[in-house]
């Protein structure tokens, strides 16, 4: 099992120096890569008194994926670098299928591209994208971008996408990126089972994630599909206090058979990015 980390968005500020830094110094730690959330907007609360606890809006600060890790990617040689997750569906197909290629490229082959749906219907509004058949659509799109990554020119007419041969360049350097899902719905289990590489699942190891991931290997099944070629990142958090138990939950990823587990120091009120790189050099789990 991979170890990485989760950046953090909304907590490391905005100093280029010290996100570079951050990069720099979990690649130097051995941790194999790095994992962005995104939002693009927030919304704002004081005009939503029925936002209640939904977990982000407008003072929330998240950094552009793709821009932050070309970013990262100019300083740094080896860690890979995961959208865990961009919200595919509130984006033009097309573009993501350009932004990827291109960061994939210039990073030489590191990306995977982890996609959801997302929940935040404001963002969908502000970008001009329809909330409500964004599931559907999210297929598509994938097969579109994957077209679109190994093929000098395509020519697709389907029911959100027209593009009269016509075609991307340069081509990425993985054909086609690795493309993960983000969730825990059922018709995201359909959706990895049917199409992705990997899961990108909300859940803690146990009895519960085991039946998940026996309910996607079944699905993998009927779709025809060897379920071992579908691989899991898990998540964990490190938080202040709880020191004794992540060597156990580290090695609980392990015994489920996750490929991947990215550790979290977001949300226990670490701040800039030395804090939260000290957390990560306290947990010594790779």
């Amino acid at each position: 099992m991979q170890i990485g980390v989760v950046f953090p968005q909304t907590e490391i500020g905005t100093d280029p120096g010290g996100i570079r830094e951050y990069g720099q110094a979990v690649e130097r730690m051995g941790f194999s890569h790095i994992l962005a959330y995104e939002h693009v907007i927030g919304a704002n609360r004081a005009s939503r008194p029925d936002w209640g606890r939904r977990p982000y809006d407008l003072d929330s600060m998240f950094h552009e994926p793709f821009v932050l890790f070309g970013f990262i990617a100019a300083a740094t040689s080896t860690i890979g670098l995961v959208t865990g997750i961009v919200i595919l569906p509130q984006r033009q197909t097309v573009l993501v299928a350009k932004q990827a290629a291109t960061l994939d490229v210039l990073s030489n082959g590191r990306l995977r591209l982890g996609i959801g749906i997302g929940w935040n219907d404001v963002e969908y509004t502000a970008l001009g994208m329809n909330f409500r058949d964004r599931g559907r659509r999210s297929l598509e799109q994938v097969e579109v971008m994957r077209a679109l990554w190994t093929n000098r020119a395509v020519t697709i007419d389907k029911r959100w996408h027209k593009i009269p041969d016509a075609g991307l360049w340069p081509l990425p350097v993985q054909r086609p990126i690795p493309v993960w899902f983000g969730g825990m719905a059922d018709q995201v289990l359909d959706r990895v089972a049917r199409i992705g590489d990997g899961w990108l699942p909300q859940f803690e190891p146990g009895d519960a994630a085991r039946a998940s991931l026996a309910k996607l290997h079944e699905l993998a099944r009927k779709y025809g599909r060897n379920p071992d070629g579908i691989q899991i990142e898990g998540r964990m958090s490190l938080k202040l206090g709880e020191e004794s138990t992540w060597e156990s939950k580290r090695k609980d990823w392990e015994d489920l058979g996750a490929n991947y587990l990215s550790l979290n120091t977001m949300g226990d009120g670490l701040k800039g990015a030395e804090q939260h790189l000290r957390r990560l050099e306290s947990a010594r789990l790779q």
